[in-house]
């Protein structure tokens, strides 16, 4: 595996993109709306191995405060191998100044994240889009 690295938008190919995050899987995400959020992030991690894209992360953050961590994004066929462990730290390099680094994981998977160093909160809330498919999928609990 020889990863090629970016953070660089402009050659992203969304509908790629689009179809990573559903085999990923992480849902279906129209690639419009991958370009608009990846845009407005402030940090983007693009993984590519010979021109194909295989793994993809980003972070919203405020310069200073408040960074979340989102999006993460690997292939199945190089899951399980440190591509999502090399995304994670790539990010958190840079936006180490932070105050506070936050995200939330896919049911199942906060094991991964706690052995990079995040710890589960006590007061973290959320309003989804659709709340009946978030309590399904396990990302809220009930009141």
């Amino acid at each position: 595996m020889s990863i090629v690295w970016t953070d660089d938008v402009t050659a992203v190919d969304w509908d790629e993109l689009a179809a990573l995050y559903r085999i990923a899987p992480l849902g279906n995400k129209a690639p419009a709306d991958l370009a608009l959020v990846f845009g407005n992030s402030m940090f983007r991690a693009f993984a590519y191995d010979a021109g194909r894209l295989v793994g993809a992360g980003r972070v919203l953050a405020d310069g200073r405060d408040c960074a979340y961590v989102c999006d993460i994004a690997v292939h199945p066929d190089y899951q399980g191998q440190g591509l999502g462990r090399q995304i994670i730290e790539r990010l958190l390099a840079r936006c180490g100044s932070h105050r506070k680094i936050i995200l939330y994981a896919v049911p199942g998977k906060e094991a991964f994240y706690e052995r990079l160093g995040f710890r589960r909160m006590t007061t973290a809330m959320a309003i989804f889009e659709d709340q009946t498919r978030a309590y399904e999928r396990g990302y809220l609990t009930a009141p």
